[in-house]
């Protein structure tokens, strides 16, 4: 049974890993203050560390410290309760990236959950996750692994690429030639992000129509995503605009519904109450038409304030609906 001594000296070994992990660099005397033990106790955690097969070494300098690195075979994995959480919830949601994992996430979490003490097992077993919406298309695991790779090592790389809708028997195109740059998770699809000098832009593919070929291509030097931001640079490619994280196609109409029932499909727009039942609206999509298209869904009468463009998509809308009618 361990003793009161045992429980702190562990707890203190897991804290002292922790912190090893955190930087790079530790002085020997803040781990020591940190620890609220003297240096000597360092010294010797560190030496418990070693013998569990943690490489650290020791930093020589004014200061001197430790560092930990990787080591040739894995050592016993140490989690605080924090972490041991954050772990089981990324394993199960694995099931919803897209990467292939589902397996091997799954038998990692009966791994972890074997070790775990029974409080926090009964914590974690009380988690009920569930993945909503349609199965992102499966991306093999060998595929991200070396579009990773070929990101790190700034490699040109060529793909034929699948297009949707593309006739089974159409003539074969040539391969693709991206320089990759980010690989990114949007939705539960996996997309990369890369530079085509052929068409002297930023292009985007999903990766699952990607088949990829080898040898890669020569290293490019490295660009800047415009604006610096890669998440704002992909929500304003999927919105249709080619600047800022907006819509393109912005417009405002008041609804003659309450707030309260506009607010629940508004999305991403913004809503304000005018009267009793009736709501201003601002919106936004990729083309006039398809505003227009958004807005009709509400089943309601619509008063355009503005711009001209909506108007123009109204009365076109209204004139292809009459004319469907009439067939």
């Amino acid at each position: 049974m361990p003793t009161a001594s045992s429980t702190t000296t562990s707890a203190r070994l897991l804290a002292l890993l922790s912190m090893l992990q955190a930087r790079r660099d530790w002085p020997g005397g803040l781990l020591a203050e940190r620890l609220d033990v003297s240096e000597r106790t360092v010294r010797r955690d560190v030496d418990r560390l070693r013998e569990l097969g943690y490489v650290v070494h020791a930093v020589k300098g004014p200061d001197g410290g430790y560092r930990l690195e990787a080591g040739s075979q894995m050592p016993p994995m140490l989690f605080d309760e924090e972490q041991a959480i954050a772990l089981a919830v990324a394993l199960r949601i694995a099931v919803s990236a897209g990467a292939g994992i589902e397996e091997a996430a799954a038998r990692a979490l009966v791994t972890v959950r074997q070790v775990m003490p029974s409080r926090l097992r009964r914590r974690v077993d009380a988690l009920e996750i569930t993945a909503a919406g349609a199965t992102a298309p499966q991306v093999d695991t060998e595929v991200l692994l070396t579009l990773s790779t070929t990101i790190r090592n700034r490699e040109e790389l060529r793909f034929d690429y699948h297009s949707p809708g593309r006739p089974d028997d159409a003539e074969p195109q040539p391969p693709r030639r991206v320089q990759p740059h980010h690989l990114v998770v949007r939705s539960g699809r996996w997309y990369l992000l890369g530079w085509s000098d052929e068409r002297q832009d930023w292009r985007t593919y999903r990766v699952d129509r990607m088949t990829l070929r080898v040898p890669t291509g020569p290293r490019f030097t490295r660009r800047e995503v415009p604006g610096g931001d890669v998440a704002a640079f992909l929500s304003a490619r999927f919105k249709g605009s080619a600047g800022a994280d907006a819509w393109p196609c912005r417009g405002e109409v008041v609804l003659g519904l309450p707030l309260a029932e506009v607010a629940l499909f508004a999305g991403d727009g913004t809503v304000e109450e005018v009267g009793p039942a009736r709501t201003r609206l601002m919106a936004g999509s990729w083309s006039w038409a398809a505003l227009a298209a958004r807005l009709a869904r509400f089943d309601a009468e619509i008063e355009v304030v503005g711009p001209p463009e909506l108007r123009d998509a109204f009365a076109a809308l209204a004139g292809r609906a009459a004319r469907a009618v009439r067939g």
